[in-house]
């Protein structure tokens, strides 16, 4: 192995995650030393400019990157894979900004500096997750993203309920990272390295030694402390109360980057490293952990979706919806298809589209009810038509109706099931879905069909109409025309170099 000093690399390609590491520490340091003079809300915009700057060199770097580049020893990997989830992060963290610009202004949030600055950490967290390639850079960024999540969803300090949700994610969240590394411990005893690519051989050689069980133990653990990020089961029932007692634009956050990044990690983790594992037979990831993770698909889409049917609490109902999405999303796993990426991808850029802009809906709502309860939506299309329209198409994504970015989201990773012949699992996703029109059209009945206490006009501030306005068109373009995006990731994002010849035929 070659070895490199410092000024030896080529430090461009890391230039997202310096921008946004320089923007968190110079903004703590404005806020600490000229925050009352220069106002919070300039704090906000600069953030916003610092997220957006970081998303025009991730395209840079789409352009340019025809390989993967590495640094340190390849703990950090550059390349297309990753760069897909950090647009991902990105556009979703400029969403949660976009919000958070109008949420604050409420001023249940006393320290507001740090609140913008701590969404950049969180988000440097993930992105340092998407582009790891070892155990250690691996844990550093999802440590980093749960630390600032942790403190962004207790924010709200004179609010109890916030504590008790940050309190709560707090233990739990330590839980999974405990059971994290205690899989990882395995991994790092059965193969003597922390390197995700050499992990792959050194497992194999672990498995046709005679060490099939440890192998197993080590997957389960991972498995199940990941599960905690995407907010599945076994792992999630954090969500309701967290998602509940944060700051809406944060539930946003969590709902999305911190879901994404949790994605991000198995993909480049449990795929990678397990799917070339063989007793001699058959291999395992594709036969063993795939059915482990299709039991857990499952088990989150019936949990999430009946759960949800019982919620009179948008936020808790939309959190149960996460659960049952996370489901959805662990299908294409099982065994994963040519084009898993692809779906993968689409099906996150179409649930960033609509949880955003549920949330803001949601938050609009919120703020004049002075509830969160469902009722708060009664009567709302007779006080602002164009919101609840909005919120309907929104609605109606999560649900899966055509012609929405959820439709063909939904329907790629089902056409995925059955073309790996998992009939039961396809039935599952078919019938979960069906369940959830019923929470999904309570909203809607409410919307419409439910006199509200005012007949009052509903004021929306001109910076979140526009928002919503934005969500609700694009998500039904893409639904209306899917292949723009799922053609541009195939062209720009294919991660098939990433993986190289360690893929099985069957996977490439």
């Amino acid at each position: 192995m070659d070895v490199k000093d410092i000024f030896s690399y080529n430090w461009s390609y890391l230039l997202p995650e310096f921008i946004i590491l320089g923007f968190a520490t110079v903004l703590s340091l404005l806020d600490l030393f000229a925050g009352k003079r220069l106002g919070k809300q300039v704090i906000g915009w600069l953030s916003l400019v610092g997220v957006v700057l970081a998303a025009v060199f991730v395209f840079v770097n789409v352009n340019i990157l025809d390989k993967p580049y590495s640094y340190m020893a390849d703990m950090i990997r550059i390349d297309n894979y990753g760069n897909a989830f950090k647009l991902l992060f990105l556009a979703g963290t400029a969403f949660a900004l976009l919000l958070s610009l109008s949420y604050l202004k409420q001023r249940e949030v006393e320290h507001t500096g740090e609140y913008y600055y701590l969404l950049l950490t969180g988000l440097l967290g993930a992105m340092v997750m998407a582009s790891s390639a070892d155990l250690i850079t691996l844990f550093v960024g999802l440590e980093l993203l749960s630390l600032s999540s942790y403190v962004l969803v207790g924010l709200r300090k004179k609010s109890l309920q916030s504590n008790e949700s940050a309190f709560k994610y707090v233990v739990s969240g330590s839980i999974a990272t405990a059971i994290t590394l205690f899989g990882m411990s395995y991994v790092y005893g059965l193969t003597g390295t922390t390197h995700v690519y050499e992990i792959s051989t050194k497992l194999a050689e672990a498995g046709m030694a005679g060490y099939q069980f440890l192998v197993y133990i080590s997957f389960a653990f991972l498995a199940v402390g990941l599960a905690f990020k995407i907010s599945a089961a076994p792992n999630h029932m954090w969500a309701p109360d967290v998602y509940q007692g944060a700051p809406t634009p944060v539930t946003a956050f969590l709902a999305v980057v911190s879901k994404a990044a949790g994605f991000a990690l198995m993909f480049r983790l449990l795929l990678i490293s397990f799917f070339n594992v063989t007793d001699g037979s058959s291999r395992f990831f594709f036969d063993h952990g795939s059915l482990y993770l299709g039991l857990m698909a499952a088990a989150s889409m019936i949990i999430g979706n009946t759960m949800a049917l019982r919620q009179t609490n948008v936020k808790r109902m939309m959190a149960y919806s996460g659960i049952a999405q996370a489901g959805y999303l662990l299908v294409p796993f099982v065994p994963p298809t040519t084009l898993f990426f692809s779906e993968v991808i689409f099906y996150l850029f179409g649930y960033l589209l609509v949880s955003f802009g549920a949330f803001a809906v949601i938050m609009v709502v919120s703020r004049e009810q002075g509830t969160e309860d469902l009722k708060g939506f009664a009567g709302l299309y007779h006080r602002s038509p164009s919101l609840a329209i909005a919120m309907s198409i929104f609605l109606l994504s999560l649900a899966g109706i055509p012609i929405t970015a959820g439709f063909f989201g939904k329907f790629y990773l089902f056409m995925s099931a059955l073309a790996q012949e998992n009939y039961w699992l396809s039935a599952i996703m078919i019938i979960t879905s069906v369940v959830s029109y019923y929470y999904y059209f309570g909203i809607i009945r409410q919307m419409y069909m439910r006199p509200g206490s005012s007949e009052a006009a509903l004021y929306v501030p001109k910076g979140i109409w526009t928002f919503v306005l934005v969500m609700a068109v694009a998500t039904v373009f893409f639904g209306a025309f899917p292949g723009l995006v799922t053609d541009y990731i195939q062209a720009h994002f294919n991660p098939s170099f990433d993986f190289g010849n360690m893929l099985p035929p069957s996977f490439r």
